[in-house]
């Protein structure tokens, strides 16, 4: 005979919780860890492993098992790990195809024992910074003027996209004729544009990243003197490489004047959602850029 007794309350708070559950994660509230392994390593130099053995030990993107990990990876996890382990990762991954149209940005930087770097430790002796950005927080920066690139892959440039001219006001001339498009339902003006190739990465020369080169950004058709020089040559010395980390969602490497500045993502949610259990599945996808002799070693017949 079914047992017909009143449920304790305890009982019942523990059925809500089952069944909002499955809500809670549809709607991004529990949201699953990716388990990927790291190779040991201590604080000096010297005990950080050869990128070559991370990659032999526990590939990434040569089996189902390491893409279904990188389909889990977000832009905050990322956030949460130490520099060597975001190295890591990205030594495990090959460029992928050269994006095409807008993505979103996020940056963020190596932790140390000081804490976020400041753009004035970055950019010490680059005279060309008394414009009223040196002493800022690259992160306050970042997250209210940067809000992604936009790449134009059969012209091989890109232009990045701004939603807040205010800051950059005091160095821009003709603020009315700088150009815009609507992203997600948001105007963003594009400037500092870049050029792009495939490359040596700065980190991990096995194998080729995206570049974006602004070293000529003077040369790029639309190209505005103020403030797009402040990324060129003269100013910041810009440098960035990427690498997918799946369809659609690339973790970036900065650097100004050669020297590592920060982390940085680009996520694009339409080609991410729609390539993402294909790639799990097969992990076919095009490569632009030479994938190096270890990862055709370990790559996906067909």
């Amino acid at each position: 005979m079914q047992n017909l007794k009143p449920k304790t309350p305890a009982a019942i708070g523990n059925l809500l919780v089952l069944a909002l559950v499955p809500l809670l994660s549809a709607c991004g509230w529990f949201q699953q860890e990716p388990d990927i392994h790291f190779l040991e390593y201590g604080s000096d130099y010297s005990t950080k492993p050869f990128f070559a053995r991370v990659e032999y030990n526990s590939p990434l993107t040569a089996n189902a098992e390491g893409r279904s990990q990188l389909a889990l990876v977000t832009p905050k996890y990322l956030a949460g790990l130490d520099q060597e382990k975001v190295d890591q990762i990205y030594a495990r991954l090959s460029a992928g195809p050269v994006p095409d149209g807008p993505f979103d940005g996020d940056l963020f930087f190596p932790k140390g024992s000081s804490g976020k770097l400041r753009a004035s430790e970055i950019v010490s002796g680059l005279k060309s910074l008394a414009v009223r950005l040196k002493g800022k927080k690259l992160e306050i920066l970042g997250s209210v003027l940067w809000k992604g690139k936009v790449f134009y892959p059969d012209e091989m440039i890109l232009r990045n996209r701004i939603e807040d001219l205010a800051i950059l006001a005091p160095v821009i001339d003709d603020m009315l004729s700088v150009p815009k498009i609507e992203v997600n339902g948001r105007d963003s003006w594009l400037l500092f544009p870049a050029r792009l190739y495939c490359g040596q990465s700065l980190l991990d020369g096995r194998r080729e990243s995206i570049i974006i080169d602004y070293a000529f950004t003077d040369e790029i058709p639309g190209y505005r003197e103020k403030p797009d020089f402040l990324a060129g040559r003269r100013g910041f010395q810009v440098r960035d490489e990427i690498r997918m980390i799946r369809p659609g969602f690339y973790l970036g490497r900065a650097y100004l004047g050669r020297a590592f500045a920060l982390n940085f993502t680009l996520y694009n949610e339409e080609i991410a959602e729609r390539e993402r259990d294909k790639w799990v599945e097969t992990g076919r996808t095009r490569e632009d850029c030479w994938v190096g002799s270890q990862r055709l070693a370990a790559a996906p017949a067909g």
